[in-house]
């Protein structure tokens, strides 16, 4: 059983999978998608979305990256995932589950699954670019605003070579919203021959069994749940949950590694996002969270939070 973190754009970046990683039990992670849309990128716009490309394209504590790429035309994702194949990433994969209206209005994401053809193209041209020995896989949704389409889209990324497909249980008008519909993948399951990954609301160990008896998959992504919960990828393992002694360290690593990567009036925000998921699971985040929700200045918010997080920590010791 292998379990894989998520790519989510604006939130799963590479500060927090290094942050998750560290708690252990995730196999492989995905980066958010880099967009590729009619021009050769730059190595710094890999690197900047992958930095672990500098290290051997794994996280600080070892786990494998694969780096995600976005967009429409074969020739230029080719030409892209070549450029990217030379950096030395530990697969590529191909995004077509992405939700969000900007990407689809410009025929990136979940709207190339009303085009099986497409999608085909662009995988068959990514994995000729690339060298044989270098995992090409995908990540789908069940389709745009219904499944029709979903066996045509799993058959023809499998055909144009992919190695993996992971599926979000959802299609893109489903959105985020609850349930995920998990009984739909059997069926992907027995149309193909490559692993099915299943993917979509999973948080807590209970999801993540009933995702599997159901799915029929043997391996699983975790998104969302995994924010909220660091330790789930590990529990579903039988090898225990994080408690908050084990998280709470992690937070002021983290508004550390955010600074350089974000401009200070944003520093805040990325640290009240991580605290809104914890507060699901964990009283002291909720508290954390409560005292620097209105706060931007990144002074005030550490005077908020990290003495009394240092409180909590001391009170968890005493």
């Amino acid at each position: 059983m292998q379990i894989y973190l998520a790519p989510m754009e604006g939130l799963l970046d590479h500060v927090l999978r290094d942050m998750l990683t560290r708690l252990g039990g995730v196999d492989l992670c995905v980066t958010e998608f880099v967009r590729v849309s009619g021009t050769l990128l730059p190595n710094k716009t890999f690197y900047r979305i992958a930095p672990e490309l500098l290290h051997g394209s794994r996280t600080p504590s070892g786990v494998p990256v694969r780096v995600q790429l976005l967009g429409s035309d074969p020739v230029c994702m080719a030409e892209n995932a070549a450029k990217l194949a030379a950096l030395g990433p530990l697969g590529i994969d191909l995004n077509f589950g992405c939700p969000a209206k900007t990407v689809n209005r410009h025929r990136g994401g979940a709207v190339l699954l009303d085009e099986p053809e497409t999608v085909h193209a662009i995988v068959a041209a990514v994995r000729s670019a690339v060298p044989a020995h270098l995992p090409v896989t995908a990540k789908m949704r069940l389709g745009y605003t219904d499944r029709s389409r979903k066996l045509e889209c799993a058959q023809a990324i499998e055909a144009a070579g992919a190695a993996e497909l992971v599926v979000h249980a959802r299609t893109k008008t489903d959105g985020y919203r609850p349930p995920a519909y998990w009984e739909e993948l059997p069926a992907i399951r027995e149309a193909i021959n490559i692993p099915l990954i299943a993917n979509g609301e999973i948080w807590t160990v209970g999801d993540f069994q009933r995702c599997r008896t159901v799915s029929g998959c043997d391996d699983i992504m975790l998104g969302r749940g995994m924010v909220a919960a660091p330790g789930l990828a590990r529990a579903a393992k039988g090898e225990g949950d994080a408690s908050w002694s084990e998280v709470a360290p992690l937070l002021p690593l983290f508004w550390e590694k955010v600074e350089p990567e974000v401009l200070p009036k944003h520093r805040a925000g990325r640290l009240k996002q991580w605290l809104a998921y914890l507060r699901k699971i964990y009283p002291e985040a909720d508290e954390l969270f409560l005292r620097c929700r209105t706060l931007v200045d990144p002074a005030e918010v550490e005077q908020a939070v990290f003495p009394a997080l240092d409180k909590q920590t001391a009170a968890s010791h005493a």
